[in-house]
């Protein structure tokens, strides 16, 4: 059997419409499957924007005191779980990390030292490779001495509370894998509105 064909560039007779089986759309349903399409779209649209949104910060309520005077308990914060996809963490910054020793509990500190840096506290002063720390946001100088040396893909953190904080100094070194991001906003409450202070330690 042959198929026919037709030569799409040759005019071709219009055949006269065939009203019985053709069938007429009123004009008002045209507005109103746009209208919907667009409610569709706008939430696909948003749902990809928080999906977005959700995957590059985090949001987090501070409990206890060992970030005073910086961060007070009941705050709320932003955090950037993107700020170290291509940066590393530097001393001074403020990080929200999971527990070493319990990864379902998460803790906000700031970063002291870095891999290879030795770190020195004694006589209520945080020495970096010999080098006092200024550091104007701590709540008082620490009341305990010791002596660490931050191994290889590890951080030393500590608390902006020294003498009430569970960190480095009495539970070692953060693993790198273990930053789960960088402070950026205090959102809650509005008094305390802005972003989140890191303070900047150069040892040169």
């Amino acid at each position: 059997m042959e198929t026919d064909i037709k030569d799409l560039e040759q005019p071709q007779p219009r055949p006269a419409p065939d009203w019985s089986e053709t069938e007429l759309v009123p004009e008002q349903r045209q507005p109103a499957e746009l209208f919907a399409r667009e409610i569709i779209e706008t939430l696909l649209l948003t749902l990809f924007i928080f999906w977005i949104v959700n995957s590059a910060t985090g949001r987090f309520r501070i409990e206890g005191q060992s970030m005073l005077p910086t961060l007070e308990e009941g705050e709320y914060i932003i955090i950037n779980k993107l700020s170290y996809a291509f940066d590393e963490p530097q001393r001074g910054d403020i990080i929200v990390l999971r527990f070493p020793n319990d990864r379902s509990r998460d803790f906000i500190k700031r970063v002291i030292g870095l891999p290879g840096d030795v770190i020195e506290v004694s006589d209520k002063e945080v020495r970096v490779n010999g080098v006092v720390l200024n550091e104007p946001y701590i709540r008082a100088a620490p009341t305990y001495d010791g002596r660490w040396t931050v191994p290889e893909g590890h951080y030393f953190v500590m608390g902006d509370n020294r003498n009430n904080s569970s960190d480095s100094h009495n539970w070692s070194f953060l693993p790198r894998d273990d930053i789960v991001g960088k402070a950026w906003i205090i959102y809650w409450s509005p008094e305390h509105w802005g972003l989140v202070p890191h303070h900047q330690h150069n040892l040169g």
